[in-house]
């Protein structure tokens, strides 16, 4: 018998003795993180709301009950009984029973009244039915990313039962090792912005923090080959786990099951639905480019399967000696900070990914509150001395300022940005100032990705910001369904039609102007002299985004639009920068994240920067905290303890 074997064998025992005498409990396994405690009296275990409770305490255990198959109403009987019990204003959609695992999801439109106070509905259904209840909520959008990754991991159940089972197995084994260090190595975005990658290693475990791309660099990876990283071969890594769902961060996930990796990717749950929009939108933008694409939708598909969603707060054991807690980091929708507590209080680390420190209209601004933190791995993006953004009002107010100019002159308003995070807050500040007449109500068109989305973030909404949320729960307040909002799905002949029509304004991706259908609105409408293409975003160096910045009027299009190869465009409209809108933290919020810290860190990293922007962050908090601060380059390893 594995250790492992006796180990669930004894808490088992432990559970017994625990519960009252007549409760039986068939089964108990490690599925990924939890435990999960099957029992033919699954009524008996409802009927007490603390007793789970008490044993997640006292075995200091994520801990599901489930109930034995033989002990269960069968599903049309049970369906009827669901329903009677569910208050019909929740709007429930559909009911799917799955009796290997004795679970019945409910999908509905306010998952609220579903859950009930403290859950007392979800027991009430388990007391009335003994079926386990899994509640998710119906999307006011239709999405069909969200739809196609419920469809996808409801028909993959059974094999990704085997894979949670599997990793439960590896979290809990046995540790083999008395030594104690622990160690980061940088594979990626160490003095530029792009391809994020980090090993966080201890003699028993080795963990990947992100695996993204470079923006505007082709063929620049991380540094994937190393023996830190897989180049002691991909099935040594014990765990994957993603910050948010940037393509800089997240790109070359996907790459990882190519060379052999079968284990978990910890994410947020919005996070790995746009994981699975934005890579898949990575290989296709790859094949429109020509370029041979480094692996294949099969690849996202086993990224996704293997996906273990975390919710902000929630302490998890990933590995033997790792435990992880994710936090709102206040960037894009389910982007997280990462806190790794390593060993029995022998060290803490924690990633803040991508942050933004202040709420903005999306946000609650990023979390920096923790029980213990000895290094800090921190993004720089806006490092430098000199970065400071405008203040978001001031920004709002010069965007509707340049909108006015525009409409006023007869000309559109074109402003590419990233569709996940930008689009959205630009989308909240549009459909305020026209409800409020601070500028004239016009068509607002979407194009690329930026509807679908709008669709996600919709399907999550207690990860927006609190009063943002509270409108969303209610459909006749949802600022996303506001009329002027029009989504592009007819391709050229729509945005033909777009160009030759009035005034209107064209929010479209990729953000920083690398391919995309931003490159077919140049075409269509950067030879009018009258209209205007904003930036609200952050340009990477390389880009074609911040060549025209730099002033670049003649710009390539191969094949955008109608364009063929070696095709270029002189663009005639105007140019605008509006700042502001991002979704990192300038310099002072950087420096006041740091600075609010509870406990303050004694090591930082500065990360995610151009040379001079983590040069200078490192020197600040040095000077003005007297605390260790590096600015690493690519493959360097830092040894802790």
């Amino acid at each position: 018998m594995s250790q492992v074997d006796k180990q669930l064998d004894t808490l088992k025992s432990e559970i017994e003795q625990e519960i009252p005498n007549d409760i039986t409990v068939t089964d108990v396994k490690y599925e990924g993180p939890e435990l999960v405690v099957y029992t033919r009296d699954p009524k008996r275990f409802a009927g007490d709301g603390d007793l789970i409770r008490r044993l997640a305490s006292s075995l200091r255990k994520r801990i599901t009950v489930r109930p034995d198959p033989s002990s269960l109403s069968p599903p049309r009987r049970a369906e009827e009984q669901v329903r009677e019990v569910i208050p019909e204003e929740a709007g429930v959609t559909s009911l799917d029973f799955h009796e290997d695992t004795g679970e019945v999801v409910i999908e509905a439109e306010k998952p609220g009244m579903v859950i009930g106070r403290r859950g007392s509905t979800l027991r009430e259904i388990t007391q009335e039915v003994g079926w386990t209840p899994e509640v998710v909520r119906t999307p006011p959008i239709e999405s069909s990313t969200v739809s196609n990754v419920r469809g996808f991991l409801k028909n993959e159940r059974e094999e990704r039962r085997d894979i949670l089972e599997r990793v439960g197995r590896q979290i809990h084994r046995e540790e083999m090792s008395d030594d104690e260090w622990v160690r980061i190595t940088t594979l990626g975005c160490c003095r530029e912005v792009g391809r994020a990658a980090f090993i966080l290693s201890t003699p028993e475990t080795r963990i990947l923090i992100d695996c993204g791309d470079k923006p505007g660099a082709e063929g620049e990876v991380p540094y994937l080959q190393v023996p830190e990283a897989l180049g002691a071969g991909a099935a040594t890594l014990d765990a994957v786990v993603l910050t948010h769902a940037h393509l800089d961060h997240s790109a070359l996930l996907p790459l990882l099951f190519k060379y052999g990796y079968d284990g978990p990717i910890y994410t947020t749950e919005p996070t790995r639905d746009l994981m699975g929009l934005l890579t898949l939108d990575y290989l296709d933008v790859a094949a429109k480019d020509g370029r041979t694409p480094p692996y294949e939708s099969a690849q996202v598909r086993e990224a996704i399967k293997h996906t273990i969603p975390l919710e902000y707060g929630d302490v998890t054991d990933i590995a033997p000696d790792v435990k992880l807690t994710f936090h709102n980091a206040g960037h894009i929708l389910g982007s997280a900070v990462t806190h790794f507590h390593i060993g029995d209080g022998l060290y803490n680390v924690a990633f803040s990914g991508d942050i933004h420190y202040e709420d903005t209209r999306l946000f609650n601004g990023a979390v920096n509150d923790f029980p213990r933190v000895e290094t800090l791995v921190l993004e720089s993006t806006y490092g430098g001395r000199d970065d400071y953004q405008t203040d978001q009002a001031d920004s709002e107010e010069a965007l509707k300022e340049v909108i006015n100019e525009t409409y006023e002159q007869g000309g559109k308003v074109v402003i590419p940005a990233f569709a996940v995070g930008r689009s959205q807050e630009i989308m909240l500040v549009l459909e305020e100032a026209m409800r409020e007449g601070d500028i004239p109500e016009m068509p607002v068109h979407l194009d690329g990705m930026i509807w679908e989305a709008t669709a996600i973030h919709t399907t999550y909404p207690e990860y927006l910001r609190d009063d943002l949320r509270d409108r969303i729960f209610h459909d006749d307040e949802n600022p996303f369904l506001a009329d002027q909002f029009n989504h592009i799905d007819a391709g050229e002949d729509e945005r033909q039609d777009v160009a030759d029509g009035d005034e209107c304004i064209v929010i479209s991706t990729s953000g920083m102007i690398e391919g995309g259908p931003i490159m077919s609105w140049l075409r269509h409408i950067g030879p009018d002299p009258d209209s205007n293409l904003v930036f609200v975003g952050y340009q990477a160096q390389g880009t074609l985004g911040r060549r025209i910045q730099n002033g670049w009027d003649e710009i390539p299009v191969d094949g955008w639009g109608g364009g063929g190869r070696g095709d270029t465009l002189t663009l005639e409209m105007g140019t605008e920068v509006v700042d502001g809108f991002s979704g990192h933290a300038d310099r002072q919020g950087l420096e006041n994240f740091v600075k609010t810290m509870n406990p303050r860190p004694e090591k930082v990293l500065c990360v995610h920067g151009d040379e001079r922007s983590v040069q200078d962050l490192s020197s600040a908090l040095y000077h003005d905290y007297n605390m260790r601060t590096f600015a690493p380059k690519n493959l360097e390893t830092f040894r802790f303890k």
